[in-house]
């Protein structure tokens, strides 16, 4: 348990902003199985200032979806505080986050994400207005640096932390390295070491012993899980367990379908059945990887239109996968 600003935050599993992925649907999801906190997923400055009919969607949140926080990207200060006051005054969400460390190439071309790390000043200078405006704890995601050789992830947060900045979350790469390669906690390791906020832990955790050794390692408050979690909120559910203290339950094919499909229905009330399923044609097969042959249905999941076509298709897959379960122990 760690407090970001007045915020309590009741364990260490934190689960990142991810576009596409982190609107209300998912992030009901991983409240349930027990997240300490949740990301949105991130939202532009402009696209609040112009009233964007899309983005204003994308702020929606359900009663139980605390603590929360918002994400906002920009390179301008009057349009970040622009947002993040409307944010304030039009949502209920607890914590507002600056993305600093997006390295997504339209992001970048907009001087925001990962470009704001090529100048310390200018990041400061924004993420102090928004401190500035809201009663609302600010944090920042933040990268290594630009490039190996320009890695300034540690002045960067002492200086956040001195205009006000309550906590702040590294991923444990370069903007150049993108998501690939090892990400390199030594460096979240001296982050933590020269700041007194919480800092969270960001790259590569996808199971209990990594967030285990993530956070011996490094000393940090929090580890963030991104991809990992997509179709495996189950993973979230160990990683509480474990910080916990409490046994580890074991997840089977009906747990991971029936996941599947209650994603789909809460997609569906949150956007319409029609653009749900464009999103759970890639959503739903992240849900069976790993099952017996789920490769052919991943193929057919591809093609899905309605919630009922997912519904049929997962439903009999799982009897499939049962009677060659059942038969197997036949032959055995």
């Amino acid at each position: 348990m760690f407090q970001i600003g007045n915020v309590e935050i009741k364990n260490p599993v934190i689960i990142a902003p991810m576009a596409g992925v982190s609107n209300s649907a998912f992030r009901s999801i991983c409240f349930e199985f027990g997240a300490g906190l949740v990301y949105s997923e991130m939202i532009s400055d402009k696209a609040i200032h112009f009233k964007s009919r899309k983005t204003i969607e994308m702020v929606r949140m359900f009663e139980n979806e605390h603590p929360l926080a918002m994400q906002i990207f920009g390179s301008e200060e009057a349009t970040m505080v622009e947002a993040a006051k409307y944010i304030e005054e039009n949502t209920d969400c607890d914590i507002i986050d600056i993305n600093m460390g997006c390295p997504v190439t339209k992001i970048i071309k907009s001087n925001s994400g990962s470009a704001l790390m090529k100048d310390i000043d200018k990041a400061v200078s924004i993420a102090k207005a928004v401190v500035d405006a809201v009663s609302l704890p600010v944090t920042c995601k933040i990268r290594l640096g630009w490039s190996k050789d320009s890695i300034n992830c540690v002045e960067l947060s002492k200086r956040l932390e001195e205009v006000g900045v309550k906590a702040i979350a590294v991923h444990g790469r370069t903007k150049g390295q993108m998501y690939e390669g090892e990400p390199d906690y030594e460096w979240i390791k001296k982050v933590k070491e020269a700041v007194s906020i919480p800092v969270i832990a960001n790259g590569d955790i996808n199971s209990v012993t990594k967030a285990k050794q993530v956070m011996e390692y490094t000393g940090c408050d929090g580890v963030m899980i991104g991809r990992a979690a997509i179709g495996n909120p189950f993973l979230i559910r160990e990683l509480v367990s474990y910080f916990n203290n409490e046994e580890i339950k074991e997840v089977s094919y009906d747990d991971r379908i029936n996941m599947a499909l209650s994603h789909a229905d809460r997609l569906c009330g949150l956007i319409g059945e029609k653009y749900a399923m464009k999103q759970m044609r890639g959503l739903a097969s992240w849900y069976i990887q790993g099952m017996p042959y789920s490769a052919k249905i991943k193929n057919q999941t591809s093609r899905l239109n309605t919630y009922e076509d997912l519904r049929k298709l997962y439903i009999d897959y799982l009897d499939e996968i049962k009677k060659y379960e059942a038969l197997k122990e036949i032959v055995i």
